[in-house]
């Protein structure tokens, strides 16, 4: 069964009949660099009472949480709210929310329908101008109406910023645990907020590095699970774990091709590592480079035609671009350090990366070409940038320093937009590591 079944059984989602959405000139242009966060109301949603009363309650926090997150919106404190909102049959009184200044306002529904099912709908409202902006319902088993918020969160998004949310999306990850010397790591899985944490590995054997596939059914990792370190892949429906390939040597660093086709990764043997696609199809294994240095850290172009890597042919750790065949490799990192774990944006249009320099790490980002170097975050340790499915955020790991006695050292997630600002922290249950987003869930 697949996923996005499994986790949204049953789910419907429909334009709600409540006449045409008007085209208001609510927007935020999130193109143009910070901007300050548009004022929003929500509501808890009504419900007939009891546990419907409940889930409204808990969609419209997680709503307004996701919003939040996004550094784009500012949820209004709910004391100020002077109209009691009944529902979405009737307009709202426009003029009590002009008057905390809400810019925009989401009122919303939950009901248990006769076959016990949950059924959430929602409008969102320009307040200046009083127009619908956009309108949808949608019917799930009840214990996902998480999901169903996250995607409540999305279409706002969207609907506002003209450009797709990442909400409903989930986090593959390492958790860590234990004494320094003896460090137990395991495959965990989250949403993107840190709610429904869940470990896929039992800890019996070092795993480093997932990534997921196209589709978020499957996660490929480093894993030392038969004791020498390979490449494996992991479904997550199913729990079967699998070697890619019967390669020689230490394989690692492993992602999968824009298409869920091919699995690139580096091998290391004598010394040297090159890198190598393997099809999972036909199970046929392409060479890729053929160096007498480090080449690892493949990341596919999302049109699947390069790949871009980091190597120290140069005679320093940088970032190089080739085709996805292989071939001549063009260097695309100039400035001062070491360049690392390049990993291509959705959009196309950039490249994250680690940078080491003058004993301080770095997040940044550039262009394909190498131009337009931008640096997010400097810390201790930052490692491991991702990217959310909308090429708007990143996710990476920190790790703070220990002191004398060996203290301290843990390891976090942080989420960063493209401007730098709105660094936050993910809460997971243990210290983490090596964050991977997943594409949008449906």
């Amino acid at each position: 069964m697949k996923l996005r079944r499994l986790t949204l059984l049953g789910m419907l989602a429909a334009l709600l009949a409540l006449g045409p959405a008007a085209h208001a000139e609510l927007r935020i242009d999130i193109t143009s660099g910070k901007v300050e966060p548009l004022p929003i109301a929500i509501p808890d949603f009504t419900g007939s009472g009891g546990d419907d009363s409940q889930a409204g309650r808990d969609v419209a926090q997680v709503v307004s949480a996701d919003l939040d997150r996004s550094g784009l919106f500012r949820p209004l404190d709910p004391h100020s709210f002077i109209e009691n909102v009944a529902g979405t049959d009737a307009q709202p009184r426009f003029g009590d929310w002009r008057q905390i200044s809400a810019q925009a306002l989401v009122t919303g529904t939950s009901k248990t329908q006769p076959d016990g099912r949950l059924r959430v709908e929602f409008r969102l409202w320009d307040v200046f101008a009083e127009q619908q902006l956009t309108a949808f319902g949608y019917t799930t088993t009840r214990p996902n109406w998480r999901r169903v918020a996250h995607i409540i969160a999305d279409e706002i998004y969207k609907r506002i910023t003209g450009e797709d949310g990442y909400f409903d999306t989930r986090i593959v990850y390492v958790s860590e645990s234990g004494p320094a010397d003896k460090r137990v790591k395991r495959l965990a899985l989250m949403d993107m907020d840190g709610a429904n944490n869940r470990f896929l590995t039992d800890g019996s054997s070092l795993v480093l590095t997932p990534r997921f596939s196209p589709t978020a059914q499957e996660i490929t990792y480093l894993s030392y699970a038969r004791g020498a370190p390979r490449v494996y892949l992991f479904n997550i429906d199913t729990g079967q774990q699998e070697a890619v390939g019967d390669f020689p040597g230490m394989t690692f660093a492993p992602r999968f091709s824009p298409d869920g086709n091919r699995v690139v990764l580096s091998r290391a043997e004598n010394g040297v590592s090159n890198l190598f696609a393997l099809d999972l199809r036909t199970r046929r294994t392409t060479r890729l480079t053929s160096s007498q240095a480090i080449d690892t850290s493949p990341s596919y172009s999302p049109d699947g035609s390069k790949i871009a890597f980091n190597s120290d042919r140069g005679g320093s750790q940088q970032l190089y671009v080739m085709g996805a065949e292989g071939g001549d490799a063009k260097r695309i990192s100039f400035g001062s350090g070491k360049y690392g774990t390049p990993v291509w944006s959705p959009r196309g249009d950039l490249i994250a990366f680690t940078k080491i320099d003058g004993g301080s790490f770095y997040i940044g980002v550039m262009r394909p070409d190498g131009s337009g170097e931008r640096l997010l975050t400097r810390d201790f340790l930052v490692e491991g940038p991702t990217w959310a499915p909308n090429g708007r955020v990143l996710m990476y790991f920190r790790q703070a320093p220990t002191d004398s006695r060996g203290r301290g050292g843990s390891t976090r997630l942080y989420s960063i937009d493209l401007t730098g600002s709105n660094q936050r922290e993910v809460i997971t249950p243990q210290d983490a590591s090596d964050p991977a987003w997943s594409p949008l869930l449906r």
